[in-house]
């Protein structure tokens, strides 16, 4: 899918948006420099090989990672060949527990950080930047420890065997998804990344056929461009969702390897709320969206440029309400599916950014090896669902921080001018409008608003200091029928 982006200078100078962004640290707690004996601990591993305790030499496999083109904190890296009429893919994840002790000063600062937290001026990060974006980072500058997950597939895309072990990599080239999409678009990328396309697409036929929910909702970013900051509407693109499948099918290999070893823990998702599954349909029907299969493959088939249809994909959120992690040793959980997923799930190919893929992948490793659980593994599995629940609010509540204070920033100053947007949410005399230029999501103030409709609104408060925008609806066009 194409970019969508709009670009507007924010009419304060640079310093006044950092000096918000440092406000938002502080109310949030964001930890600042990593302590003198982490650093120390850092530095000593850092400035050795790597504990690799007896791995597989894969160092002959040509493996490429995918990322953002500034991205250098690289989780993965990926090889994917043909086996008969089938398929093997090579997934290659950092080996953090290679480089961080248990119970060390690393491995202690990490449980407090619990995962990296991202703002436009500056990234926080689990680990110290020798390591994430130096040692450990599985970049094209030598030999790496990695666990190195080998899962081979049959012709549809259906996992026949999965296994992990440690092994050393090399990754071969860092690659961006723009510039990976470009070389599929122009029919000049390798074989490699023709498979990727092959494989990703099988598995999004997959998910569909598990009933697995997919929201094709835009992305809000701010960005910095020169001196001036911006808010941006981005679309992914289809390299990034054939890669995105790769790193769940991955996850749900792990987490079937700890559900047949009765240990570890997921990332579990109820089933929707049957009351928020009638009200998603009772709203179709009202925008005059027709409801015409599957929940989730209409879902997948909305598009957000569409006031009606992006009303529906801000409903169809309530249906994935409730995720959580959830630990086990010996007992099995009574509930162990993801909904959205429509399978078991676990996060496993994050280790650099988020710390329970590290138990993840340590719990995996010596399942698939028929060795027991490590000891400190075990110890932390219960107190891990509490660290990532808590730490995951506080980047959320980072993450919508950072937008509502561009996004007040952006309008100080022209309350009383009227634009045109669109009623995504609407309820109990309030609502959600998503303008269209600039590209603002904001709460608006009245009863009756019209769900789904065109609408001209006018700004009636933009406060920097509290971070928060509000609207008042000056007029609005009613919503046509739409189809989905």
């Amino acid at each position: 899918m194409p970019r969508r982006r709009v670009r507007l200078p924010v009419p304060t100078e640079d310093g006044a948006i950092r000096a918000g962004f440092e406000r938002l640290r502080q109310e949030l707690a964001v930890p600042e420099q990593f302590p003198p004996d982490v650093l120390s601990e850092a530095a000593a591993v850092a400035g050795r090989a790597a504990d690799g305790r007896e791995p597989v030499d894969a160092t002959d496999v040509p493996f490429v990672t995918i990322d953002p083109a500034t991205s250098t904190d690289l989780d993965q890296a990926l090889h994917l060949e043909r086996r008969g009429s089938g398929y093997r893919v090579r997934y290659a994840i950092a080996d953090v527990a290679s480089w961080v002790a248990a119970g060390g000063a690393i491995d202690g600062e990490a449980r407090r950080r619990v995962v990296t937290l991202y703002a436009p001026d500056e990234r926080t990060p689990l680990h110290p930047p020798v390591l994430t974006d130096g040692a450990a980072s599985l970049l094209p500058d030598g030999d790496r420890p990695a666990l190195l997950w080998t899962i081979d597939l049959d012709e549809h895309g259906e996992p026949d065997s999965a296994r992990v072990e440690r092994a050393t990599v090399r990754s071969r080239a860092k690659l961006a998804y723009d510039e990976v999409q470009r070389a599929l678009d122009a029919g000049t990328a390798d074989d490699v990344l023709v498979l990727l396309r092959e494989i990703g697409t099988l598995r999004q036929a997959a998910e569909r056929a598990r009933g697995g929910i997919t929201l094709p909702m835009p992305e809000q970013v701010v960005e910095r461009v020169g001196d001036r900051w911006t808010l941006a509407s981005r679309s992914t693109l289809p390299v990034e969702e054939w890669n995105a499948q790769i790193s769940l099918l991955t996850g749900m290999r792990a987490a079937a390897t700890m559900l047949e070893g009765r240990v570890g823990i997921l990332r579990t998702l109820p089933q929707a709320d049957p009351r928020d599954v009638a009200r998603l349909h009772r709203t179709a029907a009202a925008l005059g969206v027709p409801w015409d299969g599957p929940d989730a493959d209409v879902i997948r088939r909305l598009d957000a440029s569409v006031p009606a249809q992006a009303a529906l994909l801000t409903e169809a959120t309530t249906l994935l309400r409730g995720a959580a992690y959830v630990a086990f040793d010996g007992q099995v959980p009574d509930y162990v599916e993801h909904a959205a997923i429509a399978a078991p799930y676990a996060h496993a190919t994050a280790p650099l950014r988020r710390l329970v893929d590290r138990f993840v992948g340590e719990a995996c490793v010596a399942l698939c090896a028929g060795r027991e659980v490590p000891d400190w593994v075990r110890a932390a599995l219960p107190t891990v669902p509490e660290l990532m629940a808590g730490a995951d609010r506080r980047a959320a509540e980072y993450e919508r921080g950072c937008l509502d204070l561009v996004e007040a920033v952006l309008l100080q100053g022209r309350e009383g001018e009227v634009f045109d947007g669109m009623v995504v949410d609407a309820r109990e005399g309030r609502g959600v409008v998503q303008l269209h230029d600039p590209v603002v999501r904001a709460r608006i103030d009245g009863e009756g608003l019209p769900l789904g409709s065109d609408v001209s609104v006018r700004l009636v408060a933009a406060s920097p200091a509290d971070r928060s925008v509000r609207f008042e609806l000056a007029s609005a066009t009613p919503a046509a029928p739409s189809g989905a």
